[in-house]
């Protein structure tokens, strides 16, 4: 998630103090579990050390980095302290504190890795950044994971990027943003890339960002907020209508931030789509099925009321601890985890089996 701030803290880091008292609000939030309770005596699940895999970690290469910053510096955006400040010691230091065995690397979001430039330099900045990552996971055994970046504009170039990322580079999967010029994940110029993917039964994983057609809508707050998770959904609901969930299932796909409103918006999208004449196409079992087989992070998305829609809508092997970082602080999470009332089990589940069964 991006702030345009320049502050240490995102709005929305701000949690609920009393997640407790929230829960008791949410009726004990029951109706999450499937199955067995998901709920546990808090006292069990604090004097238990948990270790995590952080499905939602970005790096900044140094060439990447200097991109960005000269990109805001060029349209008069503030820098986040935290990304300026970032580093592969302090990474790890901040997971170590965290409890965090392991990070899958990934790009951050808005502008991506384009950044303006021609085909031939978008390829480089694309080959440098998975490079980068790949030498961090030699330096540092078991601790970082690669969702490789793809150039996604051009057909011919991000497949060879696939072939290098998963051949020579050895990633665990990949890692694409919600739209790329208002195209979103479904258009049908992307139907040779899916399809090369799902003969390698890849890992998908998506990251928003502001679409160009909406970042700039004023609505007193800065696109982080509100266009971030909806870029999310319009990415979930294109593949979706595209039939790609259907076409694709050796892909394991994988969305930041719960699913960005998707967990809200579940049932009003079956309200219009569910009785479509050719709703056998894109969803044969039923939207909300579909929407079942994704995976989840929690990426600042662990308040109550989120945690809540996402759990009702999805089982519990299908959510993944991811922290935000840099842009929120590991433990944030963590902390906001720990404080839902989930049973040890659960926790087990969403801070590291689960993400260890699907990558």
């Amino acid at each position: 998630m991006r702030n345009l701030a320049n502050k240490d803290h995102h709005p929305l880091s701000c949690l609920c103090e009393n997640r407790r008292g929230a829960l008791k609000t949410f009726g004990a939030l029951s109706f999450m579990a499937s199955g067995a309770s998901v709920w546990a005596d808090t006292k069990e699940k604090s004097n238990k050390e948990h270790y995590r895999i952080d499905t939602h970690h970005h790096f900044y290469p140094p060439a990447y980095q200097k991109a960005w910053l000269d990109y805001e510096d060029k349209r008069n955006i503030p820098h986040f302290v935290r990304q300026v400040s970032w580093s592969v010691e302090g990474a790890l230091s901040d997971m170590d504190a965290a409890g965090v065995k392991k990070a899958m690397l990934s790009m951050a979001s808005t502008p991506g890795v384009w950044f303006d430039l021609p085909l031939v330099e978008i390829n480089k900045m694309v080959r440098s950044c998975n490079d980068y990552a790949a030498q961090m996971i030699q330096d540092h055994p078991g601790r970082f994971g690669l969702f490789a970046t793809l150039t996604m504009v051009d057909v011919k170039s991000t497949l060879e990027e696939i072939a290098y990322v998963f051949d020579v580079l050895k990633a665990d999967g990949v890692g694409l943003q919600t739209n790329y010029g208002d195209k979103w994940a479904g258009h049908e110029d992307y139907a040779p890339i899916f399809e090369e993917l799902n003969r390698r039964k890849a890992l998908v994983y998506f990251h928003p960002l502001a679409a160009s057609c909406c970042g700039r809508l004023n609505t007193g707050t800065f696109p982080a907020v509100l266009e971030a998770p909806h870029d999310t959904s319009r990415a979930v609901v294109s593949l979706l209508l595209a039939g790609a969930f259907v076409k694709y299932q050796n892909i394991k796909w994988l969305f930041s931030h719960a699913g960005g409103t998707i967990p809200m918006l579940a049932g009003r999208i079956n309200y219009f789509h569910g009785n479509a004449k050719n709703v056998g196409d894109f969803a044969p079992n039923g939207i909300e099925a579909e929407l079942r087989k994704l995976f989840y992070d929690t990426a600042n998305a662990t308040h109550p009321a989120s945690m809540a829609a996402l759990l009702k809508l999805v089982p519990i092997s299908q959510v993944v601890y991811g922290s935000d970082y840099p842009y929120l602080p590991m433990n944030t999470q963590v902390n906001s985890l720990h404080a839902l009332g989930l049973s040890t089990a659960v926790l087990d589940q969403i801070e590291h089996k689960n993400a260890e069964n699907l990558i």
